[in-house]
């Protein structure tokens, strides 16, 4: 069995067998009890592209799953004219340039220490760095200063405490689950609060007062930010970094960052899936891959099936139109983090290329979580220490 069965496996011993066993059924397939499951990448990006017919704000829609926690005011539970305006508006605070721009000053310090340690010949668990990688950024948005290690993992934590109360069959959260999660997150919104009273626009708090955002609005949009945006980095960085030594490429493109090493994070993105599933609901009649669909009913696109169905990791591949990113979403709500999400992952990666050859020491998969991952995965370079 390969490591990335395994993570699915470990994460959802029995969820993951009934999603595959799913995608053996067709482009689409009603589900009992879980709604009509996508998974064909044309059909999902069809889905994903028609906002007026599959929503983000009905029943069992990640609007009937997060609201109560979020509120209404949040991009990943809005449609139409309110959530493209908000969403014009935050968009220019994550352009390439400037994601390239904060990673690099706020990674400035665990990148020298990630670059020290494997220097010297110390072995790394990139499953605890990459959390600091997260949480430092994620910190950062929200207008966090957090530099101790060890504050950075317990800020992570938070977010994981939340994600792990969710399943596929999940379509609202329990009172009591909620009044965790707000527990967890109403700190964050008031150090977001501050930050953005302080309106100091080197902060991307005070840039979104700077842009006309409510507090309200930018206070929903840093718990948003803080939950999408930790665990898809961190769980992302390991695996990449195994499937590219598993599949013996590590060192290709360690020889040729410069040529290679986006096309090894965005097949990486394909293999690992960090959006496994995402969530509609049905606000007219329609057809999905064959199925007729009526309004009310929920549809699970099963972004990991779409994935798979072209075959296990290969860094020549290259990804279908109906494929590409796909896994970030597609149309009016295409993750508006992605490049954000890219610069953390390039960041650290090409810190990590220039210390191969590198080996994987141990690793152990993570057990109860949401989004697959290992729970342990140590490297070390075979170069003689400095």
């Amino acid at each position: 069995m390969n490591w990335e069965r395994r993570l699915y496996l470990a994460a959802h011993p029995l969820a993951y067998p009934l999603l595959r066993g799913a995608a053996r059924r067709g482009p689409a397939v009603r589900v009992p009890g879980v709604g009509v499951v996508v998974n064909d990448a044309s059909a999902a990006r069809a889905v994903l592209m028609d906002g007026e017919t599959f929503r983000k704000d009905g029943p069992g829609s990640p609007g009937d799953l997060w609201t109560p926690v979020l509120g209404p005011s949040v991009l990943l539970n809005m449609e139409g004219e309110a959530h493209r305006a908000l969403r014009r508006r935050l968009t220019e605070l994550f352009t390439p340039s400037s994601t390239e721009e904060l990673c690099a000053r706020v990674l400035a310090e665990p990148l020298a220490r990630l670059r020290d340690r494997l220097a010297r010949g110390a072995t790394v668990d990139l499953v605890a760095f990459s959390r600091v990688v997260a949480g430092t950024v994620i910190g950062e948005v929200i207008g966090l200063d957090v530099r101790d290690e060890a504050d950075v993992r317990a800020l992570f934590e938070r977010g994981e405490r939340i994600a792990a109360t969710v399943s596929l069959r999940t379509r609202r959260l329990s009172p009591s689950q909620v009044a965790r999660a707000r527990e967890v997150l109403d700190p964050l919104g008031g150090i977001a609060a501050r930050s953005y009273a302080a309106g100091d626009e080197s902060t991307v708090m005070g840039r979104m007062r700077a842009l006309g955002l409510a507090p309200d609005e930018a206070r929903g949009a840093a718990a948003a930010f803080f939950l999408t945006g930790t665990e898809t980095v961190a769980t992302l960085i390991p695996r990449l970094v195994a499937l590219l030594a598993d599949s013996g490429t590590l060192g290709r493109v360690a020889a040729d960052p410069g040529g290679l090493l986006d096309r090894a994070i965005e097949e990486a993105m394909r293999v690992a899936t960090p959006t496994p599933v995402m969530l509609r609901s049905v606000h007219r009649a329609a057809e999905v891959g064959g199925v007729a669909v009526r309004p009310g009913d929920r549809i699970l696109i099963a972004t990991h099936n779409c994935c798979q169905a072209d075959g296990a990791f290969d860094l020549d591949r290259s990804h279908p139109p109906e494929l590409r990113r796909l896994w970030f979403g597609a149309g009016p709500h295409f993750c508006i983090g992605y490049p954000l999400a890219m610069a953390e992952v390039r960041l650290v990666a090409r810190t990590l290329l220039a210390a191969a050859p590198l080996r994987i020491t141990r690793r152990a998969a993570a057990r109860g979580v949401l989004i697959p991952t290992y729970r342990r995965l140590a490297v070390r370079t075979e170069r003689a220490p400095a």
